[in-house]
């Protein structure tokens, strides 16, 4: 594993042997230079994660050298240390990108704890940075749909991530791809630089969701050993998607409203008021009028809340949409499986779009993920499907006891050519199932499919 490198930059000769030998048993890898001209050539030649910077220094001081230090490579870490400094001084520093500043003398493990925190911060900083970047290349999520429905929808999200409207309401039923209609938003937006963070306020207790949005200060309660930021001030000019609104408990739906009315909160325990840039994307599957006459939903928060209403359709209503998506998550999982199934059978086809997915997109999506893990074939028999959708094939089929005799009569070959395809197709043409659907022998089976001609 590659060693963190740390450059000492101090004409003390003590001080840059203490502190080299001290850092190296912390298992840092170590230079040091005695003045700014080398500390400046060591920075091109090793480019070290973090710099220990003495102000006072022969030559070049260490403001100057910190400034040209950025110029060369921004992401280094500086961390300013003096014995003759101020306020206007240590103000310098931060300002031209020092991470910290240190007064002379120093304590060794204060100083580690100082370093320690410094790399951790730079390497969440460059983590963010690479999700951002990946995020960027990627784009937005796919959304699949091209039936009426969606088209209507699309157009809408379109029109809200090209707008400047802060607060968005998504309204489906669950699985139907809300959480992905605001990640889309955020991403084909003009915030898509900024994070998109997200909650779940049912999965939360209601006494911790105040501290998880609008954060808190030490000592705040008993378990605030630490001052704490909420989603809204790490979110600031991104998104902050709250899921499942509806389960908000109702003191802290009387705080949120407070928030959306001019962004502004105080963190638990605090005095300071926060000012805040970001657009609220809500999202829920219960029907908030009803909640509002059953006492439940604040009205006044609801109509703040839907300034831009989206209502999704449940995956039923989009029946020209089952296959496409069953298509795409087949793709998505021969990749992941390393499977190669190339089709779906017309029976199964038929059973995907006449079933009535309760879980929408999210069945479906499990639903093909279970197939593709149990079958081997290049085509998705209706065999791979689970019995809930597998159950509609039987019903499908007219018992026998139900037929009447039309007063025209019948031809007895044409019915029994009707029941040899439909015992084929319920099958997937699994001639011996299909032999085993109509009580017949696996040789009798097939003289029949050949004297209707579905035998060569």
């Amino acid at each position: 594993m590659k060693k963190t490198k740390i450059l000492v930059v101090d004409d003390e000769h003590l001080i840059r042997w203490s502190l080299e030998q001290n850092l190296k048993k912390q298992g840092y890898e170590v230079t040091s230079a005695g003045n700014g001209e080398d500390a400046l050539r060591l920075v091109r030649e090793d480019q070290p994660d973090l710099v220990l910077l003495d102000i006072q220094l022969p030559g070049i001081n260490g403001l100057e050298v910190l400034e040209r230090i950025k110029e060369i490579d921004e992401e280094i870490i500086v961390i300013m240390v003096t014995a003759h400094g101020g306020l206007e001084t240590a103000v310098n520093a931060m300002r031209l990108g020092a991470y910290d500043y240190i007064n002379k003398p120093f304590n060794l493990d204060e100083m580690a704890i100082v370093i320690k925190k410094a790399l951790e911060t730079s390497d969440l900083r460059r983590e963010v940075a690479r999700l951002r970047s990946e995020q960027k290349k990627i784009g937005p999520p796919q959304i699949i749909g091209t039936s009426k429905h969606m088209k209507n929808v699309l157009e809408m999200m379109d029109k809200v991530a090209k707008s400047d409207a802060t607060t968005v309401l998504i309204q489906g039923e669950s699985g139907t791809g809300k959480e992905l209609v605001a990640k889309w938003i955020h991403y084909e937006s003009s915030r898509a630089e900024k994070p998109f963070v997200a909650i779940n306020c049912a999965a939360v207790p209601a006494t911790l969701l105040e501290s998880e949005l609008f954060g808190h200060e030490k000592g705040a309660f008993t378990d605030a050993k630490a001052t704490k930021k909420g989603l809204f001030e790490l979110a600031d000019g991104g998104t902050v998607f709250l899921d499942e609104i509806g389960d908000m408990e109702m003191g802290m739906q009387a705080k949120l409203l407070r928030f959306l009315e001019d962004r502004t909160f105080r963190r638990i325990g605090g005095s300071k008021v926060m000012s805040v840039d970001v657009r609220i994307v809500s999202a829920t599957n219960k029907d908030l009028l009803k909640a509002i006459d059953d006492k439940s939903f604040r009205n006044d928060l609801y109509y703040r809340l839907q300034v831009i209403p989206i209502f999704l359709p449940p995956l039923r209503e989009r029946k020209d949409d089952i296959l496409l998506l069953a298509k795409y998550f087949i793709e998505h999982y021969c990749k992941e499986f390393n499977k190669h199934v190339r089709s779906i059978s017309n029976m199964a086809e038929k059973l995907l779009v006449e079933y009535h997915w309760p879980g929408n997109i999210r069945e479906l999506k499990n639903v093909i993920e279970r197939a593709l893990i149990l079958g081997s074939e290049e085509t998705l028999l209706l065999e791979h499907l689970p019995l809930e959708i597998v159950a509609r094939a039987s019903s499908s089929v007219a018992p026998v006891a139900t037929f009447k005799l039309p007063s025209e009569g019948v031809d007895i070959e044409e019915v029994e050519k009707e029941l040899i395809r439909q015992a084929l197709e319920i099958s997937d043409w699994n001639q011996s199932k299909a032999a085993k659907k109509l009580s017949l022998g696996i040789d009798a089976f097939r003289y029949r499919m050949k004297k209707f001609g579905y035998l060569k």
